[in-house]
């Protein structure tokens, strides 16, 4: 297994990072321990959460993923092998009737807050320093300028190992890794866009932002690479749908012709290696130059086990011509060129 440096920053991992934001949501505990130590044993090593994981849960004010991986790194016998990575933004706690100024006291991207959002998860890890700190999304009251000086500070003090950013746009991104070489901050060496094959805002991504990272090194962790569920296999074009309110999501925003095209060129490729359209989706994510490692969830070990396999699969050119043939967005001719 070849893992993947992340940008250009010291981190090498394994080609599938674990997304848990459903521990505590739709996987309880001991399954989140399954699924973890699962991933491990197969050679996984980056866990990626999120302080406001899993928000989404009755009655649950965040943090209850970062406890949970918490514990579960507390069993094991060298944390030095398993890289975390987590994300600052969100609001935590239960904040229903607070007003403007006070709720930007407990979210966002201000030195005060990354400050204490640090510290919180670091406590609720259980470690004494987080491998990757993402910023989760643009916090557009703050100066970008104040966001890295306060990331910065945490990396000198031996808090963080590397930062990253989630959900930027490419002049935002950019504008970061100006701002990083003007003042002397730590640099992003990462970002966490929605990503795969038949993502709707795949276009936006390809033609910017995956530049910017081609070109400065700026590794990719794409969340979403089964573009929501709907590249797992289990949707049909003729077929009805599962009574439950995210199957509606997506069959309102993948179902088109398009993208059952993409399905069907998807299990083309899979019934050639014998493998799940799920690992192929992955397998093509990993053939672009820029990828590092897509994140994948899972609500059971059997599930995981599903995917891991993408990591080892190899596409030769005739079936990626193919895919991207069949998903590719219009191009320009400037851009065709370039």
């Amino acid at each position: 297994m070849n893992y993947r440096q992340l940008g250009n920053s010291g981190l090498f991992v394994y080609p599938l990072a674990l997304g848990t934001m459903q521990f505590g949501w739709t996987a309880d505990e001991q399954t989140g321990f399954d699924i973890m130590d699962a991933y491990i044993e197969a050679g996984g090593n980056l866990i990626d959460t999120a302080d406001v994981y899993s928000r989404w849960a009755p009655g649950n004010p965040g943090g209850v993923s970062e406890e949970i991986i918490g514990r579960w790194l507390k069993t094991r016998k060298n944390r030095d092998t398993v890289l975390v990575a987590t994300k600052v933004r969100g609001p935590m706690g239960h904040m229903g009737s607070e007003g403007r100024q006070t709720k930007h006291q407990r979210e966002g991207l201000s030195r005060k807050w990354i400050m204490r959002a640090c510290e919180d998860s670091l406590k609720r890890l259980q470690v004494d320093y987080i491998d990757l700190y993402q910023v989760h999304w643009l916090d557009p009251i703050i100066p970008i300028e104040e966001t890295l000086s306060a990331l910065t500070d945490l990396v000198r003090k031996g808090y963080v190992r590397y930062i990253g950013c989630s959900n930027f746009s490419a002049w935002r991104l950019m504008q970061a890794l100006w701002a990083s070489d003007k003042h002397g901050f730590e640099r992003f060496v990462s970002i966490q866009p929605e990503y795969s094959i038949a993502s709707p805002v795949r276009e936006q991504f390809e033609r910017e932002i995956a530049r910017v990272c081609e070109t400065y090194g700026v590794g990719v962790i794409p969340y979403s690479p089964l573009s929501g569920g709907f590249l797992t296999g289990k949707y049909q074009r003729d077929a009805d749908l599962p009574d439950s309110e995210r199957a509606k999501g997506i069959a309102d925003s993948r179902f088109s012709e398009k993208n059952w095209a993409i399905l069907d060129n998807l299990r083309e490729v899979a019934d050639n290696h014998q493998a799940h359209v799920a690992q192929v989706s992955l397998a093509w994510l990993l053939s672009k130059p820029y990828m590092t490692a897509p994140i994948v969830g899972a609500n059971s070990v059997e599930q995981l086990k599903q995917l891991l396999p993408a990591a080892d699969l190899v596409l030769d050119a005739h079936e990626l011509e193919a895919l991207n043939e069949v998903s590719d967005w219009p191009r320009t001719r400037t851009e065709r060129e370039n």
